[in-house]
């Protein structure tokens, strides 16, 4: 068992050294490339064969969801028609380790036909692949993890990096933001946590609202119909002022029916706004030990715009 795990320690520590080598060799070349991809009016097209195949459509998708247009396309395809989803205007990113894999031909050579920039990834700087390219990202020379230096390891890890690092200088050019990275990813856990507030809050007729005078045993009638467990209490001319909980009914149960909302409400209660994200709406009502909060955007006024319970926090995959 101990050699298993020392065997994995000799792997990560082999492709972390590549990775360290990887950081040192970057130069000018990488700022070219990004250049060239924020300059594309088309796609980044990306390719590569095998293992480089993997990693390329890996790096495809990571650009496609922050903001860059890309997509993936496979080199033996490409022979057979796939071609055609490479048009003038798009940028594209090959991958080979030894740059001389031999069902890039056909690829490289249309992108020189048809004059469509070619930003290549290699390991030999005088590759067929890197001679070709318009742009040449060299890895430089490290060992395979594998041990007798012939399985694909510490070369695609370097690859894969250097494509996390293309895609996170295009992301942060062009100032992409959590809110624009939801739009890519509305689905699963990642859709949930970006969620807005304003994504899961009832509104209109679903929120217990009464008004400051409202006779007590029409607030807890309210409080039954909507089913939340709470009212909020609104003046006449719709200003949210607070809330009422059972334990606020707990503490005026004497003569409980003979009060009004105003009398038993807890005053400026704790609020959101419609465009904070549902997470944060989360923490503070487990911090607070509380179940909802009321909605209010205070740039458009002191009206309450939904309420928020966390039973629709858990139901979107949230707490």
């Amino acid at each position: 068992m101990k050699s298993f795990v020392e065997t994995a320690r000799r792997v990560i520590k082999t492709e972390a050294e590549a990775l360290a080598a990887l950081e040192q060799s970057l130069d000018q070349s990488f700022a070219q490339a990004v250049e060239l991809m924020l300059e594309a009016k088309g796609r980044v097209i990306v390719s590569g064969m095998g293992k480089s195949g993997h990693i390329a459509r890996k790096i495809a998708a990571t650009f496609a969801s922050t903001g860059t247009p890309a997509h993936f396309v496979h080199p033996a395809e490409a022979s057979h028609g796939d071609l055609g989803m490479m048009a003038q205007g798009d940028v594209a990113l090959v991958l080979s380790n030894s740059g001389e894999t031999p069902e890039l031909s056909d690829l490289v050579a249309y992108t020189r036909r048809f004059r469509i920039p070619l930003i290549g990834v290699a390991s030999r700087a005088g590759s067929t692949l890197l001679k070709q390219s318009d742009i040449a990202l060299v890895l430089p020379q490290a060992r395979e993890a594998c041990g007798i230096d012939i399985v694909p390891t510490s070369s695609t890890t370097m690859t894969l990096a250097l494509g996390d690092a293309l895609a996170i200088a295009l992301m942060e050019h062009r100032q992409f933001t959590p809110e624009h990275f939801r739009e890519f990813h509305p689905g699963g856990k990642l859709g949930a946590r970006l969620s807005k507030v304003q994504d899961l809050m009832h509104s209109g007729e679903a929120i217990p609202m009464v008004s400051l005078d409202t006779p007590m045993s029409e607030t807890l009638l309210e409080i039954s119909r909507k089913g939340f467990g709470v009212a909020g209490v609104q003046t006449d001319g719709g200003a949210f002022k607070g809330i009422i909980t059972d334990g606020d009914l707990r503490r005026n149960m004497d003569g409980l029916l003979n009060l009004t909302a105003r009398n038993v409400m807890t005053e400026t209660p704790q609020t959101i706004a419609p465009d904070a994200l549902a997470e944060e709406a989360v923490e503070i009502m487990n911090r607070r030990k509380i179940t909802c909060l009321f909605v209010v955007d205070p740039e458009t006024g002191p009206q309450a715009l939904g309420l928020l319970h966390i039973h629709d926090c858990l139901r979107a995959g949230l707490a």
